[in-house]
């Protein structure tokens, strides 16, 4: 499917419409084909503000041969090296549990194409530190997944909230309910949707 056939499916929705004519996304810039590197760095960024999240992975891989922190070298790596590079004690248990998982599992060298998306949700969130939203973001950026509406992320739910004039008393699993609703007419195009919705009005 061409970007053009995608974004003439997403237009039907003349309020996504105005949107994606006001708004540019840019491919790639937060893209990382690998699984297991992008799930180490989200888990790195969680909670922080993107310029300390960027600082904190740069001293993390500076940790290991080629930036890169193959699996067994991050199962045995000192704490208090992973410490000294600004993690966590937390942080430190869950990088070092995605290392595990992916060296106990033989992924590192994966090949993602034949599971669904549930599927790749429920086989990832088995890592302690590995929530939903995350694994989504693993879809979207690095597996490249059309149909991914990630509800739970702060800013898309926002932005769609304001645009549909959703009622911000509704709280809770209604609200995730109506929005998921809201979401339905973009599919199966969803990941482009929350793009544009994360770009909008920044």
């Amino acid at each position: 499917m061409t970007e053009e056939k995608i974004i003439k499916h997403l237009s039907k929705d003349k309020k996504l419409k105005t949107v994606i004519d006001s708004t540019t996304i840019t491919y790639g810039r937060y893209d990382i084909d690998d699984v297991y590197f992008a799930l180490l760095r989200a888990i790195v960024s969680q909670q922080l503000s993107a310029k300390a999240a960027q600082t904190i992975f740069a001293r993390f891989i500076q940790l290991f041969e080629d930036d890169y922190p193959l699996p067994e070298e991050l199962m045995h790596m000192e704490f208090a090296s992973l410490r000294g590079v600004g993690l966590s004690k937390q942080k430190v248990g869950y990088v070092q549990n995605v290392a595990q998982f992916f060296d106990e599992k033989k992924l590192l060298e994966y090949d993602w194409s034949a599971h669904t998306d549930q599927e790749i949700i429920d086989m990832l969130t088995e890592i302690k530190g590995v929530g939903v939203w995350t694994v989504q973001m693993i879809l979207i950026f690095s597996l490249h997944r059309l149909d991914v509406f990630p509800v739970g992320d702060l800013v898309v739910r926002q932005n769609v909230m304001k645009l549909y004039k959703v009622d911000d008393t509704l709280k809770g699993k209604p609200l995730i309910k109506h929005l998921n609703k809201i979401a339905e007419k973009w599919s199966p195009y969803r990941s482009v949707a929350a793009r544009y919705f994360w770009q909008w009005n920044r």
